[in-house]
């Protein structure tokens, strides 16, 4: 007979160190290229090292954090190369589970879209970084549930924190602005209308902007380790 109580106890411990330690490098608590041991990691979060090692190990899967045996564990850098090629990945996967979703949106659904830009516009205007990624997460959560591909939905996850931690930096010079609530407006109504070829069309040329932006602020050595 098998006995799963303390296996699924230490992966409820790696899940919860793995969303404490995602969310403390998007934000910047953990900076980029900054160097970090899982004993004082666990002691700051409170957990055991088990669960923060697999975390960390999980985490260099998805590029937050890179490991050298016996030398070193860091939170990756901002490499425009690999911002560049995660963007294309996004847009791809974005354009995916927008043609798959939209048929299947209901208007309930796209209520809850429209309430999630209603939040994430008051977010915009008050400047509430956390408050305005959480709710375009609600917005763009609404789509990747609807397209109901669980593997899309994973692959989405995966990829989706290493440009969120770009827009918690640059927040103002990304996201911050009316062009972001306008661009959702116009995305929900196609939504809404059932167009799918027009949203997913729309989603890509929204997320080649951000691309070019991210890109001008490369150029601008925005994302220096000090800044």
């Amino acid at each position: 007979m098998l006995r799963g109580g303390k296996p699924v106890e230490r992966a409820r411990m790696s899940d919860i160190a793995l969303e404490r330690i995602r969310e403390a490098i998007v934000t910047g608590e953990l900076a980029p290229g900054s160097k970090i041991k899982d004993s004082e990691l666990a002691e700051y979060l409170g957990l055991s090292r088990t669960p923060v090692r697999e975390a960390l190990a999980r985490l260099v899967d998805t590029g937050l954090v890179e490991a050298k045996p016996g030398a070193y564990t860091r939170i990756t850098t901002l490499d425009r190369g690999d911002v560049e090629a995660t963007l294309a990945v996004i847009e791809a996967l974005d354009q995916l589970a927008v043609v798959t979703a939209v048929p299947n949106l209901t208007d309930e659904m796209i209520g809850a879209m429209r309430s999630a830009n209603k939040d994430f516009a008051a977010a915009v205007k008050r400047n509430d970084i956390g408050r305005a990624l959480t709710a375009d997460d609600r917005l763009h959560s609404v789509i990747i549930d609807a397209a109901a591909n669980p593997l899309l939905k994973k692959l989405i996850h995966q990829v989706h924190p290493q440009i969120h931690r770009i827009y918690y930096r640059k927040f103002s010079s990304l996201l911050g602005s009316q062009d972001s609530v306008d661009h959702h407006n116009k995305l929900i109504e196609l939504c809404a209308n059932h167009d799918a070829e027009a949203a997913a069309t729309l989603s890509a040329e929204h997320r080649r902007h951000l691309g070019g932006l991210i890109g001008e602020l490369f150029d601008a050595d925005e994302f220096a380790l000090s800044d």
